[in-house]
């Protein structure tokens, strides 16, 4: 079942490749790159049907605009610029903080906080599965919400909560020898680590 349930990810790709020529090219990509009005207004009125679409027309040519004032800038130019520093400073912090965050381990050690738990041998595959399935489903979530509550406010609270599960796990994992329930509260544990990574980072 395994295999089959790994080369499942390539129909995606495969559905990808058989149906991506057949759609239209980005109507900016058209006018802004290629310099093409016509094409442009093609793919618009495929995209979204017959009607006056200057308007949309107008914001791409504002954008192309903006885009040839703009200099493009070179990765030491960018970090040389100090009007950019705050901004790649952000960027760091929050590309360091999801790398070492801990999903990683949580990932690599959750087949042994399973086994340690007392679950079948045959049944731990597919509690590893039940993460994964927890992490899709709370990045779906997250994708609800990111407009209600905003993206400083997720990520704040989510690396709270996580941080939160983390000792408690430590915690739990420290004790499990002593309670017999601390097992389970371990693996609970995980799959709210897992949600909690979704929604927030």
């Amino acid at each position: 079942l395994w295999p089959w349930l790994l080369a499942s990810s390539g129909l995606s790709a495969l559905v990808q490749l058989v149906t991506l020529p057949f759609f239209p090219d980005s109507p900016s990509y058209l006018l802004i790159q290629k310099g093409n009005e016509e094409a442009c207004r093609k793919a618009i009125r495929k995209l979204w049907g017959e009607g006056d679409h200057q308007a949309e027309i107008d914001d791409i040519m504002k954008e192309k605009g903006a885009m040839a004032s703009t200099k493009t800038l070179r990765v030491l130019e960018v970090i040389k610029e100090r009007s950019l520093r705050w901004q790649l400073y952000i960027l760091m912090t929050v590309m360091t903080t999801l790398q070492l965050c801990g999903i990683n381990a949580i990932y690599f050690y959750s087949f042994e906080v399973f086994h340690t738990a007392k679950f079948e041998e045959y049944l731990i595959p597919y509690v590893s599965l039940g993460v994964g399935l927890c992490e899709c489903l709370s990045t779906i979530l997250c994708s609800t919400l990111i407009d209600r509550f905003g993206r400083k406010v997720l990520l704040w609270g989510g690396y709270l909560l996580m941080c939160s599960v983390l000792a408690l796990l430590t915690m739990t994992l420290s004790l499990q020898h002593r309670f017999f329930w601390m097992h389970y509260f371990s693996v609970i544990l995980i799959f709210l680590f897992v949600v909690f990574f979704g929604i927030g980072p």
